[in-house]
Parts: C-alpha cells; structure tokens; sequence
C-alpha cells in the first residue's frame, strides 16, 4: 500500500445504496448485479484508454451504516440515463492487487478492512469518497482516503 494525492475527476456510471451487511449476504448483495448490468450496457472503449472506476460515497457514517455505490468510467461519450459524480481531490491510502476477478476486488477490500480494524492503524479513514480503479482487465487499486 502506498499514500497517492489524487488530483479528482468525473466520472458517469449507474449508482445504487447499501451497506456491507447487505453485501455479505449473496441473496442481498447488490453490488454484483449493479456491476453486470453496467458492464452490459456501458461500451468502455478500453483500447483508446477510457477506464473504469467503482466509486462509493455519501457514508451515512462508518464501515456499518449505508452508502452508495456507482459503477462508472472515464469516457466521454455515454449513454444519457449515467449519473456523474466527482471523486474529490484529496489523500488517499492505497490497495494495490493483481489477479482475476472478482477474487483480486475481494482480497483488496479484505485487506482495507483488516488494516483499518488494527489498533495501531497508522492513517484514519474519512468516511468520504473512495474509489476502485481499475488500470488493466487484471489489476485493482483501491483509493481510500485518509486524513
């Protein structure tokens, strides 16, 4: 893991509101189906450099109340019904993995929530805006930010 000052960024996707309870249940989870649906009818033009991003935000407080979650990528051309959302410039903390999918997103958010329930955590997680980002069919980055 590695400390990045991101600059921000738009970016357009379809969104949804849960909570990590919700998630851990493969009958409620939502996040999978907003994932298939997006990658369904959003064309990434992956060649000419457009990526993906997941970005979760509006916390409604930490690690066990609700949030949302929006599936997006950078282009510039998409369909009209994707919501935009700005991912902030700030601090962040990030998880770096390699692999298949969905395994390697799986491991990166296993390894974030047992870092940050260390008592001797080194950075604070804000609770804002963090975001996947997704540089190749292989890697993830998680972005957390941080104080």
């Amino acid at each position: 893991m590695e400390i990045r000052h991101f600059l921000g960024k738009t970016i357009h996707g379809l969104a949804i509101r849960t909570d990590n309870e919700t998630e851990m249940n493969p009958d409620t989870g939502k996040i999978g189906a907003l994932w298939q649906t997006f990658d369904n009818t959003v064309p990434v033009d992956y060649k000419n450099g457009e990526r993906v991003y997941g970005v979760y935000s509006d916390y409604e407080s930490d690690h066990t109340g609700k949030f949302t979650v929006l599936a997006g990528f950078d282009g510039t051309s998409f369909p009209e019904n994707l919501e935009p959302i700005t991912i902030p410039q700030g601090k962040y903390l990030v998880f770096t993995h390699q692999g298949e999918m969905p395994q390697i997103a799986i491991d990166a958010w296993t390894e974030i929530w047992h870092y940050f329930t260390n008592e001797d955590v080194d950075h604070q997680r804000l609770y804002t805006t963090d975001f996947e980002y997704y540089p190749s069919g292989n890697q993830i980055e998680v972005h957390i930010a941080i104080k």
